[in-house]
């Protein structure tokens, strides 16, 4: 039996899983899905695991999508642009590193039908999955894209990757057309982001990175305010489609009961 793993800290809220093990189950193949709790002192042993064929493909979230690098033998040029991983798998005998966050972020907004294109973007956060947003924000050509985050030492990092990005204080709200909730804040039902969006004006989209709670408190203020909302499961649904293709070789069907399996 094939076995395959997502790795976080936490990673109690994942629902990998449940989708995986169902797509797993609807193809017949002869596998199985779990989620790993780790430190990052075990990732070096873990991706042994990958190399010995203990382990077939493993998806990496929060905080490691960046610490797995240095234990990889090659990136894709997804994860290689970004500086991150969320996917890994070997290839005669090298463990490689892939991205399929971007994809994953790209086809959920497009099937959202809000166009992006020439839009400027506020992202809230700088960690894990920034990168790959702005990756797919840039290949769908919005006009601009600005970073605020807690630390802000942390977001002017990632003008080593993305030159053109702009970097404001936290707590500033600039004009935008879409807004997006990258932190971790919203995973807890009572967490709230403590911004004044009272200038922002109606027709905007609020996305929120999080798909579980599906309505983070972010995303009720959006909606009150007479905006566009989207939560993460669609990105978190074609990212795993993605990574179930280049582990499976098989386009994994998207449907009304794959959606409704992460409600």
């Amino acid at each position: 039996m094939r076995k395959y793993l997502v790795i976080g800290n936490p990673i109690e809220h994942s629902l990998s899983p449940k989708l995986h093990n169902y797509w797993i189950k609807n193809n017949n193949i002869n596998a199985i899905y779990e989620k790993k709790n780790l430190n990052e002192n075990e990732i070096e042993n873990l991706i042994s695991e990958v190399r010995e064929k203990k382990i077939n493909g493993i998806n990496v979230t929060v905080p490691f999508k960046k610490t797995v690098i240095p234990y990889l033998d090659k990136l894709s040029l997804e994860a290689e642009s970004t500086q991150s991983v969320n996917t890994i798998y070997l290839d005669n005998d090298r463990v490689v590193g892939h991205n399929t966050d971007i994809s994953g972020f790209e086809l959920g907004i497009k099937n959202s039908k809000f166009e992006a294109t020439g839009k400027k973007v506020l992202i809230l956060g700088a960690g894990g999955v920034v990168p790959s947003i702005i990756f797919a924000l840039n290949k769908m050509n919005v006009s601009e894209v600005t970073i605020s985050n807690r630390t802000k030492s942390k977001a002017e990092n990632l003008k080593d990757i993305f030159k053109k990005i702009k970097i404001i204080d936290w707590g500033d709200v600039p004009e935008f057309d879409i807004i997006i909730n990258a932190t971790s804040i919203g995973l807890n039902k009572d967490d709230q982001i403590n911004l004044d969006f009272s200038r922002v004006g109606k027709n905007k989209l609020f996305y929120d990175v999080i798909y579980n709670p599906k309505e983070t408190n972010f995303l009720k203020t959006g909606k009150k305010m007479g905006n566009e909302i989207e939560n993460g499961k669609l990105m978190f649904i074609y990212q795993a489609f993605t990574a179930f293709k280049v582990w499976h070789g098989i386009d994994p069907e998207i449907n009304s009961e794959v959606i409704k399996l992460l409600d």
